[in-house]
């Protein structure tokens, strides 16, 4: 009967090891796939100051788009004679907003080009890159804007990684 009491008091009390490791290694793994994401999601959002500093512009050229039914001819010197009053915009994360003219087969047509601050371990690769929005028309004259966004450059030298884009 003694045996028997004995046995009852034995029971297991606490983790073996085996299991203690078997847990240090799934966290192991999921802060293995965490780290990354986060940083890459950090870096994102510091890009996307670029998105939200070039909204004033966007509306200039909108509203010389609405009011010319054309982009030819809209040159920075539109926004500094009054839409905007100056262009120099610059942010925490952004050195600069330029207004590029692009020639194409429809003709000239104004694009902003971001770039970004070099000198910082901020944003990772796209350190001192820069990307461009473009914008297209949805019809004709009266029709919207719809703006995309490009990795392609005019003055800077290197694009924005794909990865670190703002949505359009």
């Amino acid at each position: 009967m003694k045996n028997i009491q004995t046995m009852k008091h034995s029971v297991q009390k606490g983790f073996t090891l085996i299991e203690l490791m078997i847990v240090v290694a799934i966290i192991g793994i999921l802060a293995a796939i965490a780290i990354p994401a986060y940083q890459d999601y950090t870096i994102k959002s510091r890009v996307s100051e670029g998105a939200s500093l070039s909204g004033a512009f966007k509306t200039a050229i909108e509203v010389y788009w609405s009011e010319n039914g054309t982009l030819n001819g809209f040159t920075d010197n539109d926004i500094n004679s009054g839409l905007l009053g100056t262009t120099a915009v610059a942010g925490e994360y952004v050195s600069s907003i330029l207004i590029q003219t692009e020639t194409s087969g429809s003709g000239t047509r104004p694009q902003l080009e971001i770039t970004l601050n070099s000198g910082t371990n901020k944003i990772g690769t796209a350190d001192g890159s820069c990307f461009r929005y473009v914008p297209e028309p949805t019809g004709g004259i009266g029709s919207n804007l719809q703006w995309t966004v490009s990795t392609g450059t005019i003055s800077c030298t290197t694009a924005t990684p794909t990865k670190y884009l703002p949505k359009t």
